[in-house]
């Protein structure tokens, strides 16, 4: 690839650069990085860099340029494209990387403000954990994300869930360029399909096979997608009736269905047909160990996932113990409230079972969860002048997941919206069956989803530069989410509500779980029924729930690790300022730096609150 090399004068420097038009060219720009320059134009000349390192990444992923809201102006022709799932588009995903980590820890930091200081040591963390994982031999792997997963298409894994979902809810329709947009990207899925049905070939060719339940679920859900698909329902519905509430006269329909019901059910045949000669060969173990390479991959997960060095063990020993102190805060308020006799987890599943807790079957119940969930989101927005100095109004909205999602997905989960607001953040709740949720627990799944969890903290996120908004770190976005239910709780969100503290609790400790069950099943050689049975009989979880969420460990390894452990790592760095701040700590105060911050690695995380202690000092 070519390199482009210049230099940043001072009088651009001065005059903003035309940073965005500039150097935001989406090819290979190299800087050159020194001292001169660094002090010259310093925070700038960085801050120029940033941006060009974010486009450069945007241009492999254009579906999240679309959900940040930035594939517009000269960037409008990410619009009409999709990642290159292929084996070579993952590769030149590696070399952009690897050219930014170079051109990043090259460039001087002397005499930046530590805000900017923090930009490029999340960039540097960020990418050099990915490239770690490019390296592995196989996978599907984040860059600056969460999701660790060695098999490139399974029951929570895929294109084949993931565009159904991004057409509908995040690609825009409002004029006839959205449109055509639209049907340019449906002309890419075949590809997009094949690139990834490749990676699925080599992967088993090197003995690298999904465990056989995941598949069973993966064929079946892949079998209702090519149904839809071949009615014309999977793209081309959502793409006539947005161009119809757009007033678009002319919307590319009949070249939508024709792509949809041939090309694109042609390749989503494909893979079906891959899925089913796998299945052929694959066995029950559900652990990363058992397969070639398993344990380095899985090593790589869990540095991915906590943003630390932790081994296995290490971790399955934290979870042990959090659980453990956990239960012994959940026992008295059980027996205050009537339920004295067996285990924590026993007597937690007695209070599944108690019908006062329960919403109605059907879609009575589903109406009643949705009505449940909006109004402790207006409860909890009221609060939050209690908890920051510094608020945002989130735009967002409370949806179903897709029906054919609903199997593999667990109970509920969320994000933030687009960096100019125009897409709102969500909370996607799953409600294949309204036995997912209680009415104690489904209050601390609305504040760890949108607010003030992963939509609010979102909001903060995208007002940093964009590589700040585009890179998320796992125990952050994850801990940060606990920590917001914890928020509530301190809140008085519980205090007329005893039961739903218990839920609340019983929350953090499934997160404890998580780090247990997880490393059994991946580092310890657990069967998923144990570890199924672990959740039910240790934590009182529901069986219903906690089958999907093993199998979604199973296709995450490591990823369920982060969350608790994320938690953990904010709560004890609060401890530590109420100690060092003595009575200048102030819980608002403390929040806000954490969350100002922004989305950080657990190691940058600790800089930006000591940073913030020192200050309280003078």
């Amino acid at each position: 690839m070519t390199q482009t090399q210049f230099e940043i004068t001072r009088r651009q420097a001065l005059a903003g650069l035309g940073a965005t038009s500039a150097l935001a060219l989406g090819g290979c720009v190299t800087y050159a990085a020194n001292e001169t320059v660094a002090a010259t134009v310093g925070k700038a000349a960085t801050d120029a860099l940033l941006e060009d390192v974010a486009n450069r990444l945007l241009a492999h992923e254009p579906e999240r340029a679309t959900g940040l809201g930035v594939d517009t102006g000269q960037h409008a022709h990410l619009r009409n494209q999709l990642e290159d799932q292929s084996a070579a588009g993952q590769d030149a995903f590696a070399t952009t990387l690897r050219e930014d980590l170079a051109r990043v820890r090259a460039w001087p930091r002397d005499g930046l403000d530590a805000e900017t200081i923090t930009n490029l040591d999340v960039v540097e963390s960020g990418y050099a954990t990915a490239l770690a994982g490019f390296a592995l031999p196989y996978g599907d792997i984040p860059v600056g994300s969460w999701r660790t997963a060695p098999y490139v298409v399974i029951q929570n894994v895929g294109s084949y869930l993931d565009l159904p979902r991004f057409m509908d809810s995040t690609h825009p329709i409002k004029d006839e360029y959205d449109a055509d947009a639209f049907v340019a990207r449906m002309e890419a899925m075949p590809a997009t399909f094949d690139g990834e049905l490749e990676r699925m070939q080599s992967t088993a060719a090197l003995g690298v096979v999904p465990p056989d339940f995941l598949i069973d679920k993966a064929i079946a859900q892949m079998e209702r997608t090519i149904a839809t698909a071949a009615r014309g329902e999977l793209f081309t519905s959502s793409l006539s009736e947005r161009s119809a509430a757009a007033g678009l006269k002319r919307p590319p329909v009949e070249a939508a269905v024709e792509l949809e019901t041939t090309q694109i059910v042609a390749a989503l045949q494909r893979q079906l047909t891959e899925l089913k000669r796998q299945r052929s060969v694959a066995t029950g173990a559900p652990g990363m160990r058992e397969r070639p390479h398993g344990e380095e991959w899985y090593q790589w997960a869990l540095r991915s996932s906590t943003t630390t060095d932790l081994t296995a063990d290490e971790i399955h020993q934290q979870g042990l113990e959090e659980l453990a102190s956990l239960h012994g805060r959940m026992d008295p308020i059980l027996r205050e409230i009537g339920y004295s006799t067996g285990s924590v987890g026993e007597r937690m599943q007695a209070l599944s079972r108690d019908p006062r807790y329960k919403f109605a079957e059907g879609d009575p119940g589903r109406a009643e969860i949705m009505s449940f969930i909006q109004e402790r989101v207006d409860w909890i927005k009221a609060q939050m002048p209690r908890a920051f100095n510094t608020l945002v109004d989130p735009n967002m909205e409370i949806r179903r997941l897709p029906l054919a999602e609903e199997p593999g997905a667990p109970g509920a989960y969320g994000g933030a919206g687009s960096k100019d607001g125009t897409i709102p953040g969500r909370m996607w709740i799953n409600l294949r069956t309204t036995d997912l949720h209680r009415k104690y627990d489904l209050a601390d799944l609305t504040y760890h989803e949108p607010i003030p969890g992963h939509v609010w903290e979102g909001e903060y996120s995208n007002r940093l530069p964009l590589i700040r908004s585009i890179l998320a770190f796992n125990p952050f976005s994850e801990g940060w989410a606990l920590y917001a239910e914890q928020i509530a709780d301190e809140l008085g969100a519980y205090d007329e509500f005893k039961v739903g503290r218990l839920g609340y609790l019983q929350s953090l400790a499934f997160r404890a779980c998580r780090m247990v069950v997880d490393t059994g099943l991946h580092s310890k050689g657990w069967s998923r029924q144990r570890a199924v049975n672990f959740f039910v009989e240790r934590n009182g979880s529901k069986a219903e729930e906690v089958a999907s969420e093993v199998d979604r460990y199973c296709s995450w390894p490591g990823q369920a690790t982060g969350y608790k452990l994320g938690h953990s790592r904010i709560t004890d760095l609060r401890a530590r300022a109420q100690s060092e701040m003595g009575s200048a700590y102030d819980f608002k105060g403390f929040n806000d730096a954490v969350i100002l911050g922004g989305n950080a690695p657990m190691d940058v995380l600790e800089k930006n609150v000591a940073r913030y202690i020192a200050a309280s000092k003078g």
